[in-house]
């Protein structure tokens, strides 16, 4: 999430932003896609999906909290794939900028769609599985998840362009045409499988504090029959 408030526009300040002779697209407002991706994504989930899914699996939800959140990582995976394959395509070109900024649409819908299922999971999970005591800092938790993945995807920056500065040409340089943004971008498509394979791994071993309640209530009403 953080590439698109940062690499994105670097590699869309490097590309062609025209779109007529007297108009250029400013390189940071490429970024309102991804609020455009959301807001679309966002009414068809929940008028379109859920409804359908709600029929067919009986959910109430239509999908649980930690499936939405899955389906989020899904699609994160997938936008770092494209970022890589569209980056790579520039590089490839005689001219660099002549490349249209067009083609970072998709990425950038994909990363609004993503958000759409991680972010909103996000906050329906800590604002309804936290303690009820603790329901207030709901919000102060999901804020705090969004900054530690800022500044780890900063340090994770300086690393790489520390470890690949040593052969004389980094991933990350200052100019985006001598820098391979692709490859950094394959890093971390493999890097967000990894973490998606992970919370898979503890997704199914979570269990719901509704779920617990119930437990909780029907060992209590065995107690009292055995009373």
């Amino acid at each position: 999430i953080a590439q698109g408030s940062t690499l994105f526009v670097k590699q869309a300040a490097a590309m062609n932003l025209k779109i007529s002779d007297n108009f250029k697209i400013p390189p940071a407002s490429m970024a309102s896609l991804s609020a455009f991706g959301t807001i679309i994504s966002v009414p068809i989930y929940d008028r379109i999906i859920v409804p359908i899914l709600r029929k067919v699996r009986g959910n109430e939800r239509g999908i649980s909290i930690l499936g939405r959140i899955g389906i989020g990582l899904i699609f994160l995976v997938i936008l770092m794939v494209v970022a890589a394959l569209v980056e790579n395509m520039r590089l490839r070109m005689p001219g660099h900028e002549t490349m249209s900024v067009m083609w970072l649409i998709p990425q950038y819908l994909i990363l609004g769609i993503g958000n759409s299922f991680y972010s909103i999971g996000l906050q329906e999970f800590f604002y309804d599985q936290v303690p009820d005591s603790m329901r207030s800092l709901g919000m102060a938790l999901y804020l705090s998840v969004l900054g530690i993945g800022f500044f780890l995807s900063s340090f994770l920056i300086i690393i790489v362009d520390h470890v690949t500065g040593k052969n004389g040409k980094g991933w990350i340089a200052k100019d985006v045409n001598s820098s391979r943004l692709d490859k950094f971008y394959w890093m971390l498509a493999v890097i967000s499988a990894l973490n998606l394979c992970l919370f898979l791994f503890l997704a199914k071993r979570f269990t719901y504090k509704t779920a617990r309640r119930k437990a909780t209530e029907i060992d209590c009403s065995n107690c009292d029959g055995v009373d």
